[in-house]
């Protein structure tokens, strides 16, 4: 039983195209997910309702949970979650445990989370244990056709003690979970590229190896080229031919480094944002490659009694500009305005031009945020390391002492470094002292070595061209 009965007279009644998925027989849908190879975060689940009225169908994230208080009072209804053996009743041609999606098939009023129509393509169950399917967003907009839409899934929260950051606002102190429930209430938040998760999953797996990165990385044509070029680079002095991501990896680049830089590009693609001005596309490519080189390379120069990983380091400066992104992404007219006051004042912090625009547009809570901030929330709700979070959250508060402040303080050095070269949104005159002295890194070989990596870096700024291109 491949389909479902009725899932597939449904499919076929309502022309929805999907593709099927065979898989070993699995024993959860974890399991099945596993063993189909799908995207997890964009996997559909079905959660069955019922109250005095009758059943109706849930559908959410995979990963997200259903706020039943939401569905309550959206709803003016008192469900609550039925239980297996009823569960069993509704639907009589699916395998225990293989509940479809795609509720409409079976009669039943369908409830479904706003968030997942705004996907791309997703994976669905459809009744039996071997077998998942993949719909297009167009598909799942025909299958979800009369369908409650509202948001009711929540994802694991950004507990504020976790990022150990707040804001102060005329309006009082916000903790940085109440504003990122809020953004997560009132935005639509980006979810992250899927090649970007197969990577991220990839890194996780201890077994995982060159070819399967290959594998995922030759998927995307302009990925393969941007990571060809950054192996050509001058960077790494290789004058050998290069003709195969495998080679790439293999020969030049490594799989740590090539996964990380990898999984930082393809999850820019989860943005739209003008390509133009000092936080635009092309100049923050320029700052997040070159902070990546040299915060491995600072690294590397660092007391070694720190323990500091190199390629942790290199993920972290890669990403923890990311905030500014996601505020390009979700408020064009106030980025709009960032960029101009940064245009005109190079010389003053970004803290100092995100509060300018605090106070104006609705957007003024989440920028009163920072950067910095706004990125962390994103990062962890896209499941990235716990020091890449932290870094983000904390780069732009010199003087941090907590968590990973290792991991923040190199980072914050390599954008004092970068700012002499007039590269990234750092100012170029602070007291940097106490870096220098945290890390147990010498100044002049710090200044030798930021100059030595802003001149070979510079071969990179026409892969931050192809980036924006």
């Amino acid at each position: 039983m491949p389909i479902a009965s009725k899932l597939g007279q449904f499919l076929l009644q309502q022309g929805i195209d999907c593709q099927p998925i065979h898989h070993p027989r699995s024993a959860s849908f974890q399991q099945a997910i596993e063993q189909a190879n799908v995207v997890p975060e964009l996997t559909l689940k079905a959660v069955p309702l019922l109250d005095r009225k009758g059943p109706v169908l849930a559908v959410i994230p995979y990963l997200a949970e259903l706020d039943l208080n939401v569905v309550n009072e959206t709803l003016g209804r008192d469900f609550q979650v039925i239980d297996e053996a009823r569960i069993s009743r509704l639907f009589k041609d699916c395998e225990p445990g293989n509940i479809p999606a795609l509720g409409m098939a079976y009669g039943m009023p369908v409830l479904v989370d706003s968030d997942v129509l705004e996907f791309d393509h997703c994976f669905v169950r459809c009744g039996c244990s071997s077998t998942m399917l993949k719909l297009s967003g167009n598909a799942l907009q025909l299958a979800m056709r009369g369908a409650i839409k509202v948001r009711v899934s929540r994802w694991p929260e950004v507990l504020s003690e976790t990022l150990g950051v707040g804001v102060n606002s005329c309006s009082g102190s916000l903790s940085l979970d109440t504003v990122a429930r809020k953004l997560e209430k009132v935005y639509k938040l980006p979810p992250m590229p899927e090649t970007a998760v197969r990577i991220m999953h990839l890194i996780s797996d201890p077994d995982s190896d060159v070819f399967q990165l290959a594998e995922i990385i030759e998927r995307d044509p302009s990925l393969s080229a941007q990571i060809m070029r950054y192996a050509r680079s001058a960077l790494f002095h290789y004058r050998g031919e290069l003709t195969s991501i495998k080679d790439a990896i293999n020969i030049v680049l490594g799989f740590d480094r090539v996964s990380k830089l990898a999984m930082g590009i393809a999850s820019a693609k989860a943005f739209a944002i003008s390509t133009e001005g000092p936080l635009g596309l092309r100049d923050f490519w320029q700052h997040a490659l070159y902070a990546g080189v040299l915060s491995q390379a600072l690294a590397l120069m660092a007391d070694p009694q720190l323990q500091l990983d190199d390629k942790d380091a290199y993920l972290n400066g890669l990403l923890h500009n990311f905030g500014i992104l996601l505020i390009g992404h979700l408020f064009p007219p106030e980025f709009k305005m960032l960029n101009k006051l940064r245009e005109s004042d190079p010389e003053a912090s970004m803290q100092q031009i995100e509060q300018q625009v605090f106070g104006i547009g609705s957007a003024q809570e989440f920028i009163a945020l920072g950067h910095g901030s706004m990125g962390a929330i994103l990062l962890k709700l896209w499941g990235m390391p716990e020091a890449t979070v932290k870094t983000a959250a904390m780069h732009q508060n010199y003087g941090y002492e907590g968590e990973y402040q290792t991991d923040v303080k190199l980072v914050q050095l390599a954008n004092y470094l970068l700012a002499q070269y007039g590269i990234g949104d750092e100012p170029q005159e602070m007291d940097a002292s106490p870096l220098f002295e945290a890390l147990g890194i010498d100044q002049d070989k710090a200044f030798a070595l930021a100059e030595l990596t802003v001149d070979q870096c510079r071969s990179l700024d026409g892969m931050a061209e192809q980036m924006v291109a």
